[in-house]
């Protein structure tokens, strides 16, 4: 008696194609989600690269200031401070 035959045939390979079908599609949802969790960290990753940048910036025009010897607006230091004249009165 022999086992191969063409209806054992036909049900092996009909059994392959779906096993395969089956693994294709868990593939398909994992690869989704690789690519969503792929986008998350680029999008954090430049989160922090702008943040970094930010700092970078920030630092760059505190040294110019500094560079020139002018004080910002924002700046009080003590005996530079005085109160207005008062007008007299006439």
């Amino acid at each position: 008696m022999s086992f191969y035959n063409r209806r054992n045939a036909a049900v092996g390979y009909l059994t392959l194609k779906t096993l395969q079908r089956s693994i294709d599609k868990r593939r398909k949802r994992r690869s989704g989600m690789k690519v969503a969790a792929y986008v998350g960290l680029g999008l954090v990753s430049a989160g922090i690269l702008a943040a970094a940048l930010a700092i970078v910036l920030k630092r760059r025009q505190g040294d110019a200031e500094d560079a020139t010897g002018f004080e910002s607006d924002s700046e009080i230091v003590g005996e530079y401070v005085t109160a207005p004249e008062p007008v007299p009165a006439t």
